[in-house]
């Protein structure tokens, strides 16, 4: 099977394409969505459609894409708004998990894990639009933590990598292999706050060296 042709970003019609798709994906799911639905939900032929997205994955990877720079910059303005600590990265941690845990967030895992040894420039991409850049968000605040005096990491490296870790615990892979249901949000909220305590006694310094989320 030959690659999927890269996307080309242009023409008047772009926002619409990705707007109908949006809509359809999000109420149907990958599967259920059918082109003729997309099309119809866009107001476009096609031939429109298939200029711009000549795969339906490549389609549903873009809405994807999109997807999470709205998760990431919706939780970035959580942080931003938020001076405690704690609580900045327990609001910004339970709204990007959900998104993980989403149908839509699973999806795209799936499908990503599943195509990307065919197609690694579809992983590729979709790695440095989606968790790249919430990594390089979560290093910028943490390394802002360090210069306020909050946190001690010696390895920045790592922790950025052990955080999103902590807070997906015994929800993503579960799920992403179907051998459980989706969580609740309470036992969404108990994941999240454990992984924050556990991630602030390892780091955590000034008012929030050894603290614990019992307070």
């Amino acid at each position: 099977m030959n690659a999927p042709q890269p996307v080309v970003k242009q023409g008047r019609k772009w926002d619409q394409v990705l707007d109908g798709a949006r809509t359809v994906f999000m109420r149907d799911g990958f599967e259920g969505a059918s082109v003729d639905d997309i099309v119809r939900e866009a107001g476009v032929s096609k031939a429109t459609l298939y200029s711009y997205f000549p795969d339906k994955r490549l389609l549903f990877l873009e809405v994807a894409k999109a997807e999470c720079r709205a998760q990431s910059d919706a939780a970035v303005a959580q942080v931003v708004e938020t001076e405690d600590l704690r609580l900045a990265m327990t609001l910004a941690a339970k709204r990007m998990v959900r998104f993980f845990i989403s149908d839509v967030g699973m999806q795209v895992y799936r499908i990503v894990v599943a195509e990307s040894q065919r197609f690694p420039e579809l992983g590729r991409e979709f790695y440095e639009t989606g968790p790249a850049r919430v990594r390089s968000i979560l290093r910028d605040f943490l390394q802002k933590g360090i210069d306020e005096g909050k946190l001690s990491i010696d390895d920045m490296d790592l922790a950025v990598d052990q955080f999103p870790e902590l807070c997906k615990a015994g929800l993503h892979m579960p799920m992403a292999i179907g051998i459980r249901e989706k969580p609740s949000d309470e036992e969404v909220d108990r994941v999240v706050e454990s992984a924050v305590d556990m991630f602030l006694c390892r780091y955590g310094a000034g008012e929030y060296a050894r603290t614990s989320g019992a307070a």
